[in-house]
């Protein structure tokens, strides 16, 4: 069958018009029917090749919409491997058209996060690779799913440290990103504690352990780098200071810069602990060390605003506690008589 059997009909009428031609008619009726005839075959070549033609874009557009449907797949799946690379909040900032991939940065106040495995390089000397790799990246997997969890901007890993912060791209104000940027730590920290029998199977013989050190401040974030390298990080004194708080930190333990402690003094429990000589900061820091559920249990805190009392109980002598009991009921019955007054 032709192409362009749709046009049966059509050509059916020319040969009946071409027998009525045959047929006796006058001149002026054989004159007409024999242009008319002509422009209708004319009509219909036309015709024929434009439908031809347009079965061949049709098939070229079908052509076109699998292969742009093939790499529309290859490109999805491009993408998800380089959104493993970036921190989600920046890699959707990139993908949505937020943020340009140039070298640019921004001054801000965030709170910055470090922490690193105690003991780790004499772990890595004891270790075969492979079970030190499993550790290791069971351990950053469990870490960084608190911290996407809590909206921290995952910076980088450095070997077993993580580097992370909170307030850009996304913010919800300096101190709810500070409490965030602690809660998360103090979830990390408990996290440790409830694997503490799965490390047998990566060939451990003790629990790891974590330092923590976190930092409040303005610090510059933003794109660094060449035309052909960029890497999305933070610098500034607010990192520096953090860092130096990891290393200082006891195994298990969350520090703070007093800032940091400044802002979730009232929803965490802390204490204060001796002033640090950090290195490449000038003068000895105020240091503040997140209590831990135990520590907490024998934490007092009373809270108002631009008023607190917090006091460790356990660290008392009975006279000591005594002594507050009869302050705080005196404070309760003269705060009764001032609503009384009222």
């Amino acid at each position: 069958m032709k192409k362009d059997s749709i046009f049966e009909r059509e050509h059916a009428l020319l040969a009946r018009a071409g027998e009525l031609l045959d047929q006796n008619l006058d001149p002026i009726a054989r004159d007409y029917y024999e242009e008319l005839i002509s422009e209708y075959k004319r009509l219909l070549k036309t015709t024929s090749r434009l439908v031809r033609h347009n079965d061949r874009n049709e098939q070229r557009l079908n052509d076109l919409a699998k292969d742009a449907n093939e790499k529309r797949h290859q490109l999805e799946g491009l993408s998800k491997q380089l959104s493993k690379y970036l921190s989600p909040q920046v890699y959707q900032s990139i993908f949505s058209g937020e943020r340009a991939v140039s070298v640019a940065s921004t001054r801000k106040k965030l709170t910055i996060f470090f922490s690193d495995l105690v003991g780790f390089t004499s772990l890595s000397e004891n270790l075969q690779s492979e079970d030190l790799t499993g550790a290791l990246n069971f351990y950053l997997n469990e870490m960084s799913t608190i911290a996407l969890d809590h909206g921290a901007t995952i910076d980088k890993y450095i070997g077993d440290a993580i580097m992370m912060f909170f307030g850009d791209p996304e913010t919800q104000g300096v101190e709810e990103d500070a409490y965030r940027c602690v809660s998360m730590a103090v979830e990390m920290r408990k996290r440790l504690l409830d694997l503490e029998n799965e490390w047998g199977s990566f060939g451990l013989q003790e629990p790891l352990k974590t330092r923590t050190g976190i930092s409040t401040g303005y610090c510059t974030v933003g794109n660094f780098g060449s035309d052909n390298r960029l890497d999305y990080t933070v610098i500034g004194a607010g990192v520096n200071m953090a860092s130096r708080l990891e290393s200082a930190a006891t195994p298990g333990d969350i520090l703070l810069s007093f800032d940091t402690y400044n802002a979730v003094k009232d929803r965490v429990p802390c204490e204060e602990c001796e002033k640090l000589a950090l290195k490449g900061i000038q003068n000895p820091v105020r240091t503040f060390r997140v209590l831990g559920d135990e520590d907490a249990k024998n934490y007092l805190q009373v809270s108002a605003e631009n008023t607190s009392l917090r006091a460790r109980i356990d660290r008392l002598s009975d006279s000591q506690r005594h002594e507050l009991e009869e302050s705080l009921r005196s404070a309760l019955e003269k705060l009764a008589s001032f609503q009384t007054l009222k």
